[in-house]
């Protein structure tokens, strides 16, 4: 202790204090020093929340704009085609989002193209598919790979042999990885009054938006193009353009994503790039008092541009594919009556400016006796600037199956495409299209139709495993591909789908296969049942239908068709079905009868004309049984030939109907005994052989006829919706119930009142098959 204060006196003291001081010294400093490096962690970590927050926001804006109708999981989402404008953002921005240009072409044209050369390939795409032509195909066509992915990467192949395929992943595009699209300014004398100026509907004014009009010299150089009542002149040919061979294989290049403009798009339109368009609430009245003019919103499609730009919904490696340079070129064929006049303009702009110029021979617009003024003399004048646009006018109402003839009779080019007149054609759509001709001239490719709403003019995708069905009586549907389907052939999304049935609207056909399946029946009327008897043709003698993921429309589904009939529109749909149930489904007729079309059967109230001639055309081209079709095209679909059939045993007696000597008796059931079965068909007959169960009256016995669709003595309800009399069979041939009833003995068989708790009118079949 004396040597502790002997230290801390004098200099020690000192000393001391500089020690202590230090050490405090040092630790306010690294106090200091940690709060410091407390700070930067922070922003650091604020940075990241914010990042992550903007980033969980672009997904929400993604996945709300996806729960609007882009459904795929594989598919993916462009914020631009969802996102409202804010700020002077350019068009050109805008559209190369959307668009998702990996590079941009110029040309000197005044309508810029724009060429897309897509994404670069994903790792885990598919291995090489190689597409071989099946029929009729020159030896200059050669299979190529069509899939510019699969080149860098090796065949991956399981044990068995088979080609695994890994489906792409879903990712989204960052605006600023996506090159501007380069467009021309408009030429300063074209005139820029609006396209939806109340005046040019009147007929009064054909006064035209930017986006609609083309430059003076291309308006100057444009003859007009008429045909039938407007005569007909013939534009120049368009220069095939020279595409330089890619991935060292001659003669092939990757599909052109065009869109060709004159003047830039405003990204602020109404209905721009696919988007909503919404009406005011005080403009709601005039929306509803115009939707009857074509059963949509008219007053909004009115108020989007003719050229509006869309999302491309097309899978990842369609702009990878690789197409042959010499595709055959095509005629588009629309055809209307009283359409609306934007969207008939906004349908025909969509083919001028998203087609390869030197594929598209011409646009042929067949009018069908339209009442609308507009579509005369003011289309006329607007179409004149367009020397590819020609125009049919029939002086008399044929329907849409003789105006699509009509049509077809002058088309020039090598395929003819079919298209409603209430369409949006996306990006890409044409060359996939035609090079599934060029592979196979027996080919009949679809593109994917997809929504157009008919509410507010949005642009919806659809699942791309979808195909065109059927259900009895002869319904047309859309149905997906059953997934064992799609595993064992490995599909991808932008594999070619075999299509059963196709919708009818949309679909590219070689020309000259077209007359030789004998094109439409002439004997169909207006509209209905064409595309059944199409689909039936093609697929029974020698085609395959297709629909093609790479290519997509967009289509208006209306509720109801704006126009009128020429004749009753129910009986007209139903005319037509009979024809193609008498002509192609053989035996199969009776499932299209029995499901509610009994009343056809009558030829006195319903006259489906003269069937010598598609009947001869059957048998010349060697075709198919209807059979065969559903076995190898449609093998999940359920059709049996009868509804039910085997024994047909009383409840009541506990003993089975049979056939003795040409008379009905009961014997004890015998699964063996050939007498003892009977068919209850489709058209309600209980049969054997050709022999039918036919009553001779009201309380009188029950006897055995030839059978006859056209006799209703012959029909017998069972199974009907009425559930207390399920198990009876009630006569067609009475206006009571009368029912078929055993004799308490076994030793009789005829028709009484019917009662519910009657066991001897109670029968059962052994096997039911639609009941």
């Amino acid at each position: 202790m004396m040597k502790a204060r002997r230290y801390l006196r004098g200099s020690g003291r000192v000393l001391v204090f500089v020690f202590v001081a230090s050490v405090v010294w040092l630790l306010f400093d690294m106090a200091a020093l940690r709060l410091s490096m407390n700070d930067v962690a922070g922003l650091q970590l604020k940075e990241r929340v914010i990042r992550d927050q903007q980033l969980v926001r672009q997904q929400n804006r993604a996945t709300r704009a996806g729960r609007r109708g882009f459904k795929h999981p594989v598919q993916r989402m462009d914020s631009a085609a969802t996102r409202p404008v804010k700020g002077p953002l350019g068009s050109h921005l805008e559209l190369a989002h959307v668009y998702r240009q990996g590079g941009r072409t110029e040309d000197k044209n005044p309508r810029s193209l724009h060429l897309s050369d897509g994404h670069p390939p994903h790792e885990g795409e598919a291995a090489q598919r190689n597409v071989t032509p099946k029929r009729d195909v020159p030896p200059k066509k050669e299979a190529v790979d069509l899939d510019m992915n699969a080149m860098d990467s090796e065949d991956t192949k399981g044990i068995d042999g088979s080609v695994k395929v890994t489906l792409p992943v879903a990712r989204s595009v960052d605006v600023k990885d996506a090159a501007p699209i380069v467009q021309h300014p408009s030429d300063p004398k074209t005139n820029t009054k609006g396209l939806n100026d109340p005046k040019a509907e009147t007929g009064k004014d054909t006064s035209l938006l930017p986006s609609q009009r083309r430059g003076e010299d291309a308006r100057n150089k444009a003859p007009e193009k008429r045909v039938g009542a407007l005569g007909q002149s013939d534009p120049k040919e368009t220069p095939r353009p020279a595409v330089e061979s890619q991935a060292g294989q001659p003669g092939v290049h990757k599909v052109q994503s065009l869109d060709m403009t004159n003047a830039p798009r405003d990204a602020r339109a109404a209905g721009q790039f696919g988007q909503p368009a919404v009406a005011a609430n005080n403009e709601k009245a005039e929306v509803k008092k115009r939707w009857d003019e074509g059963h949509f919103n008219v007053f909004l499609s009115d108020r989007i541009p003719v050229d509006r730009a869309i999302p491309d919904t097309r899978p990842e490696t369609c702009a990878q594919k690789l197409v042959h340079d010499d595709l055959p070129s095509t005629s588009v064929i629309f055809c209307f009556v009283d359409e609306v006049w934007s969207t008939l303009l906004r349908s025909v702009h969509s083919v001028l400016n998203r087609s390869p110029p030197h594929l598209l021979k011409e646009i042929i617009l067949v009018d069908d006796f339209s009442s609308k003024d507009y579509l005369k003399g003011q289309l006329d004048t607007y179409m004149s600037q367009f020397p590819k646009v020609r125009i049919i006018h029939l002086m008399e109402r044929h329907g849409l199956i003789r105006a699509r003839l009509a049509g077809a009779a002058v088309a020039e080019g090598e395929v003819l495409t079919f298209l409603d007149s209430h369409i949006e054609c996306n990006v890409g759509w044409l060359e996939p299209l035609l090079e599934r001709v060029y592979m196979d001239r027996k080919k009949v490719p679809c593109p994917v139709i997809e929504v157009i709403s008919d509410k507010d003019m949005s642009y919806m995708l659809v699942d791309n495993f979808q195909r065109g069905i059927f259900k009895w009586p002869l319904v047309f549907g859309w149905s997906g591909i059953p997934e064992e389907h799609i595993k064992k052939n490995n599909l991808t999304i932008s594999d070619p789908i075999r299509c059963p049935v196709m919708a009818g609207g949309l679909f590219s056909i070689d020309k000259k296969y077209f007359y030789e399946l004998g094109a439409y029946d002439p004997g169909l009327d207006v509209w209905g049942g064409e595309n059944m008897e199409i689909s039936f043709k093609i697929w029974m003698c020698g085609g395959e239908i297709e629909i093609i993921p790479c290519s997509r429309v967009g289509h208006i589904f209306r509720g109801q068709n704006p126009y009128k009939f020429p004749k009753d529109r129910q009986k007209t749909v139903e005319r037509n079905l009979a024809r193609v149930a008498e002509v192609w489904l053989d035996e199969y007729k009776d499932l299209f009868y029995g499901n509610g079309y009994h009343h056809l059967l009558d030829k006195k109230n319903t006259d489906i004309g003269n069937l010598t001639e598609q009947i001869a055309l059957r048998e010349r081209l060697k075709c198919r049984s209807f059979k065969w079709y559903l076995n190898n095209v449609y093998p999940d679909m359920k059709a049996p030939l009868v509804q039910a059939e085997g024994l047909v045993f009383n409840r009541g007696l506990r003993k089975c109907l049979t056939l003795q000597h040409a008379s009905l008796s009961f014997d004890q059931c015998d699964i063996s005994v050939q007498s003892q079965h009977f068919n209850y068909t489709w058209m309600r007959h209980i049969r054997q052989q050709d022999q039918c169960v036919s009553p001779h009256g009201p309380g009188s016995g029950i006897a055995l006829q030839v059978c006859d669709s056209a006799i209703p003595a012959h029909n017998w309800f069972h199974k009907s919706s009425n559930s207390a009399l399920a198990e009876h069979l009630m006569s067609e041939f009475v206006s009571s119930h009368m029912c078929l009833e055993a004799g308490p003995q076994g030793d009789t068989l005829h028709l009484n009142p019917c009662e519910s708790r009657n066991s001897f009118q109670k029968w059962q079949f052994t096997h039911y098959h639609a009941l």
